[in-house]
């Protein structure tokens, strides 16, 4: 249970109230915002090899989005959204993935008029009211892309590339990536009915969510995570053989393409993924030490979304990757970058009386691009050099006071001990050297 913390204060009797952070919510704390901004970097950098392009989309939309696009069956849409009525009596909900956000951003702004495929990028917030664990969290973090516009099996061959290339370079080993094909509008109806066939005897036995499926979109039963529908979803017909010839060309060429690019893959019927956009293609990849949440990526083509947003007929394949997961991976494997930053400089003040000088030099400092500290607190010349060596600072720079009277400072390299005497105004740029020297 999350609890509050409660501080009493007992000099005036009083009782203070702390308020934590909402249940499933997370401070990304500065020790942390390194390994993020790693990963970020990583995934920018992929990205940009690839040609795509980053787009910010808001944290909240119409609920109506989420219900043409995502589905009405879908467990994210029957119980996982946040949704509200805003005080214009609008029922607006926070954006519990992307990429119906990002198809409407499509077609509100006529993006398909630019060129084609778009192909676009995000990072950011999404939420979901789901029970919190390791590496799912009610407001969390996703990497995706979408392209949209190109119909062929080459660019969901990209796109499945991408998502592994984008892990690798993270470092990420033991990576599994499943496919499958969950057909079209024209093969679909048929493994619907054969699903229904299937299931029709004990449909009392499946879980209540399953029953409701039942009639409303039974290749949802697969997806379910209850053991019981599990067991009773053994040998149920596979779409793999209810394909149409369409479907089943696209899927070979893709596993062609795979083969060629030289990926492993394991073919997975089971997989149908957990939103109702999706057709032809869907893929997952898993990372297996992190046990039941493995799934670190999964995506697949959404040729219906754009139309059913309200634009013109338009292809689309995309995916999206849980930050917090492959943060969890790369911790496992230890590929995490240092969680501090080392400091340029440090200045050190013996007097008050020279501080006006160095508040003028930091200044002076940072504007060159160098990263300065300082003491705020007035502490001796002994806890100020403890503190530049607890900030890692690389430099220190000593305001003493019969230095300052012949218009010079200390400067100590923090790695080899050796101090030199420099004249204040040549500082600038000795220090921009022997940063120079340091990141060479």
């Amino acid at each position: 249970m999350h609890k509050r913390k409660i501080l009493v204060i007992n000099s005036i009797g009083g009782v203070i109230v702390l308020i934590g952070a909402p249940r499933g919510t997370k401070d990304i704390l500065p020790g942390s915002i390194v390994a993020w901004r790693y990963v970020e970097q990583i995934m920018r950098e992929v990205c940009a090899a690839f040609d795509y392009h980053e787009i910010r989309t808001p944290m909240f939309e119409h609920t109506e989005l989420f219900h043409r696009g995502i589905g009405d069956t879908t467990d994210v849409v029957e119980k996982e959204m946040y949704t509200f009525m805003d005080r214009g009596k609008r029922s607006i909900t926070l954006r519990p993935e992307n990429t119906a956000s990002v198809v409407r951003a499509f077609v509100e702004n006529k993006m398909y008029g630019d060129v084609v495929p778009t192909k676009l990028y995000y990072i950011g917030p999404m939420f979901r009211y789901d029970r919190p664990q390791a590496g799912r969290m009610r407001q969390f973090h996703q990497f995706g892309i979408e392209a949209l516009g190109a119909a062929s099996p080459t660019i969901d061959a990209e796109v499945i590339m991408l998502a592994l290339q984008t892990l690798k370079r993270l470092g990420l080993t033991d990576l599994k990536l499943k496919i499958n094909s969950v057909g079209c509008s024209v093969c679909r109806p048929v493994h619907r009915k054969l699903l229904q066939d299937f299931f029709r005897p004990n449909l009392d036995k499946l879980c209540r969510d399953c029953q409701s499926r039942f009639e409303r979109n039974p290749l949802r039963i697969l997806d379910c995570k209850v053991a019981e529908c599990k067991t009773l979803a053994e040998g149920a017909p596979k779409i793999t053989d209810c394909l149409c010839e369409d479907c089943k060309s696209h899927f070979a060429k893709v596993q062609e393409l795979l083969t060629v690019a030289g990926v492993e893959y394991e073919l997975d019927s089971n997989l149908v993924r957990g939103l109702d956009y999706y057709t032809k293609t869907a893929f997952e990849i898993q990372y297996s030490p992190l046990g039941a949440q493995s799934a670190v990526c999964g995506g697949g083509r959404y040729d219906g979304l754009v139309e059913e947003i309200g634009g013109p007929s338009t292809p689309g394949i995309g995916f999206a990757m849980g930050m917090e997961r492959v943060l969890l991976a790369l911790e496992k494997q230890n590929l995490l970058p240092e969680g501090k930053t080392a400091l340029d400089v440090f200045i050190v003040v013996s007097n008050t009386i020279n501080l006006p000088l160095a508040f003028k030099i930091i200044s002076l400092l940072r504007s060159n691009g160098l990263a300065c500290d300082m003491d705020f607190l007035e502490r001796s010349m002994k806890a100020q050099m403890k503190q530049a060596n607890r900030l890692q600072a690389r430099n220190v720079v000593i305001f003493g006071e019969d230095e300052v009277a012949r218009g010079a400072v200390v400067l100590r390299n923090m790695s080899t001990s050796e101090q030199t005497e420099v004249k204040i105004e040549e500082l600038p740029i000795i220090l921009n050297k022997t940063e120079v020297q340091n990141h060479e």
